[in-house]
C-alpha cells in the first residue's frame, strides 16, 4: 500500500472535474440560451431593453463560467502531470514479530478461583421527598450566641500594653 493515494481515488481530484465540467456545461447553457433569445428578438424586431441589454450580461457571465471551467480542467490536467513525474514515496519495510505461546504471559495473570462475595446489608428505604434536616448552626450564629466577657482576658490586657509601649511616630 502506498503512503499516498492515486490521483484517480483522491476525492478533491474528482470534485475538481465535475465542477470544472459542471460550470462548463452550464455556462454553455446560459450563453446560448440568452444570446439565442436576444438574435431571435432582435431579428423579429420586438426586442425589449431587457431583453438586449440583460441578455448581453448574462451572455457575458455565461462566458466567465466557461472559461472557470476550462481553467478547472486545465488545472485537474496540470495536477495529474505533476502527479505521475513525483516519484511515489520509499514505504518503510517493518520487522514482522513472531509470536509463539511460549511468550504469551497474559494468561498468568488471570485468576481461576471464584471470589466469596458477602451479600450486602438491607439498607434503610429512600424517601423520594423528604424534608430535609435542621441544618446546624454555622460559626457566626455560634459564636453571637456566646457571651462576651466583661474583663478584658490577659491576652487582651498585653496587647494594650505592648501597644502603648511602642514608640509613635
Amino acid at each position: 500500500m502506498s503512503a499516498r493515494p492515486s490521483l484517480v481515488r483522491s476525492i478533491p481530484f474528482w470534485i475538481l472535474i465535475a465542477g470544472s465540467l459542471a460550470a462548463i456545461g452550464f455556462g454553455l447553457w446560459l450563453t446560448t440560451d440568452k444570446l439565442g433569445v436576444m438574435s431571435a428578438t432582435l431579428t423579429d424586431g420586438t426586442a425589449t431593453g431587457l431583453e438586449v441589454y440583460v441578455g448581453q450580461v448574462w451572455a457575458i457571465v455565461g462566458g466567465i463560467l466557461m472559461a472557470t471551467g476550462l481553467i478547472g480542467l486545465a488545472l485537474a490536467l496540470v495536477l495529474g502531470a505533476v502527479r505521475s513525474l513525483l516519484p511515489a514515496p520509499g514505504v518503510a519495510v517493518v520487522e514482522t514479530i513472531a509470536w509463539s505461546d511460549a511468550n504469551d504471559t497474559a494468561h498468568d495473570d488471570i485468576v481461576s478461583e471464584p471470589v466469596a462475595v458477602e451479600p450486602a446489608a438491607a439498607a434503610e428505604p429512600v424517601v423520594a421527598f423528604a424534608e430535609p434536616a435542621p441544618a446546624e448552626p454555622t460559626a457566626a450564629e455560634q459564636t453571637a450566641a456566646e457571651p462576651v466577657p466583661a474583663e478584658p482576658t490577659s491576652t487582651a490586657r498585653t496587647a494594650a500594653a505592648d501597644s502603648e509601649a511602642a514608640p509613635q511616630r
